[in-house]
Formats: C-alpha cells, structure tokens, sequence
C-alpha cells in the first residue's frame, strides 16, 4: 500500500490478516487501506482477515493494473522505463504534491500551485519545453 503504483499478477493475492493472529495491521495498515479502497471495503478486509484475488484487488482499487504472471516482469520493466524518461527533479514534485493532496484540497492547492512554479525555475523545464517545441525527446538532467 505505501507503492505508487501497483502491477500485480493474475495469480496474486491480498490481505489484511493481522486479526487472525490477535494483532491488528500495523505501520500504516488502518490507515494507508481506507485511503484507497474505502473505509467500509478496508473494514471488511481487515475484519475478516480474509485474502482477495487479483482482479478484485483491481476493480475496488487496490491495484493499478493486472497482467499474466508470464508478463508481469516485461509490464513493470515497460512502466519503469517510461518513468526513467522523465525528469526526476519533476517527478520528485509531482509526487509530493500528490501526497499532499489527503491533507485537504486548499492545502493542497497551495502546495501544488508553489511546486508548479518552483517547476520553471528548472532547467528541464527548459528543456522539456523546448524538446516539445522542436518535435523531439527531451534529455532531462535533474535540475
């Protein structure tokens, strides 16, 4: 649950069974489940301490994607290497501004419109700009 983005195989299963050895989940679990399935489908889950499937995992949004067990490594190897393509400066930003968003929508607003400007002031914003303009690929540095 603490991923950014989850590609489970077909065969993959999930589940909050800490109450089925008298604990309950712990370093987040109560907390992180709620925020991505609902509170009452995390409730059911952690309840019952029972274990979902892969395409249930899918559709109640636990997951991102579900593919054969054949081609998970290739998919995740894809998806990985279209994120390496990106400027890492910006992705670092993004990903804090969508963090923040659970802290409230005008928090996080506020937060987003400051990463948003701190983006220009960094020279692959330059340079995506200017690879988008010029029809090519941009070559990010980091900075």
């Amino acid at each position: 649950m603490s991923c950014d983005v989850i590609i489970a195989s077909e065969n993959a299963k999930f589940g909050q069974g800490e109450i089925n050895i008298g604990i309950i989940p712990g370093v987040g679990g109560t907390q992180r489940l709620p925020r991505l399935i609902g509170l009452k489908r995390a409730k059911e889950m952690i309840y019952t301490g029972d274990l979902i499937d892969a395409k249930t995992a899918l559709e109640i949004g636990l997951v991102n994607h579900v593919v054969s067990q054949h081609e998970l490594m290739s998919t995740v190897e894809l998806f990985v290497s279209k994120i390496a393509l990106k400027s890492p400066l910006i992705m670092r930003l993004a990903k804090e501004a969508l963090n923040r968003s659970s802290e409230g929508l005008k928090d996080g607003l506020d937060y987003e419109s400051t990463l948003f400007a701190l983006c220009f002031s960094s020279s692959d914003q330059k340079e995506g700009a200017s690879a988008f303009l010029e029809k090519r690929k941009p070559i990010f540095k980091g900075n």
